[in-house]
């Protein structure tokens, strides 16, 4: 069994891409250690754990409670419920702090996304987390990123080689298909917020969706094909690839993950359950 370390944001981070992962790994006996900004337990976004604040309405009293486009956005029931579950622990009541934080003792390093500008910038962007995840390759520590955490991941730069952690690798993160759609939707139904699902947005003059995950993953990568995404016609693609449909402990159907050895990469919350079990399977070989 091994020991997981797990850094967030001190808020806004997914609550199922850290929950879920966080019950499938100590249930399968392995230890979850947390670290924040802070030194204090996290928040996740609290519209992807309600669903509320992304309708036309959600200012409005009383109306403003209740979700539509927020049901199909926030987590599910079962991220719900680990997400509880997870406040509750002490692992996640006592995380380190960035700053305080090694790689002693810990056999994997497990990066969440999250997409909320407020709280994931200083996650994405941090001196400290880059640093932490060049280590984490350099020990040859099992490196395991999801969605925004995979952007994390590439805009961590190995001074020895001034080049992304990522270059010569294989990945997979949130595609732009899937974060065009989102914000697409959301940007007319929260319309005081129009970019609220994108962390990024492009400058004048950057094309459309150049500031995107996928975008930016793929510069960081040596050769654009090392990108992956389900592929056309695969089996199950509709259900990998459409963004409304997510896996469960005993379905991964709708999952896709990429194993690059010791690094894992996934795209959405969707994935997570897979994601989650792949890296426990991973740490129970290595053990």
């Amino acid at each position: 069994m091994g020991t997981v370390l797990i850094p967030i944001p001190d808020r806004d981070f997914d609550p199922t891409e850290v929950a879920v992962s966080w019950r499938v790994l100590t249930r399968n006996g392995h230890r979850v250690v947390f670290a924040t900004e802070a030194g204090r337990p996290g928040r996740a976004d609290d519209i992807m754990v309600t669903g509320r604040g992304l309708d036309v309405w959600s200012k409005l009293p009383v109306l403003g409670s209740v979700p539509a486009v927020g049901l199909v956005l926030r987590a599910n029931r079962e991220g719900r419920n680990a997400y509880r579950d997870m406040l509750q622990s002490a692992d996640f009541q006592h995380p380190t702090a960035w700053a305080q934080t090694t790689l002693d003792g810990i056999d994997a390093l497990l990066l969440p996304g999250g997409h909320r500008a407020r709280g994931m910038r200083g996650y994405i962007d941090s001196d400290l987390l880059h640093r932490l995840v060049v280590e984490a390759f350099e020990r040859g520590v099992v490196v395991a990123a999801i969605c925004h955490g995979v952007l994390l991941a590439a805009r961590s730069v190995d001074p020895r080689t001034a080049r992304s952690v990522l270059y010569g690798r294989r990945t997979t993160a949130l595609t732009w298909a899937m974060e065009r759609l989102a914000w697409r939707l959301t940007r007319f139904t929260r319309m005081w917020d129009r970019d609220y699902y994108r962390t990024h947005t492009e400058a004048p003059g950057q094309p459309a969706g150049y500031m995107s995950v996928q975008s930016e993953v793929t510069r960081a990568l040596e050769r654009p094909t090392d990108f992956c995404d389900v592929v056309r016609g695969s089996p199950h693609w509709w259900l990998k690839s459409s963004g409304l449909v997510r896996d469960t402990a005993t379905d991964s159907r709708p999952a896709f993950v990429v194993d690059d050895g010791d690094y894992l990469s996934a795209r959405w919350p969707g994935d997570t359950h897979t994601f989650a079990t792949a890296l426990s399977r991973k740490l129970n070989e290595s053990g």
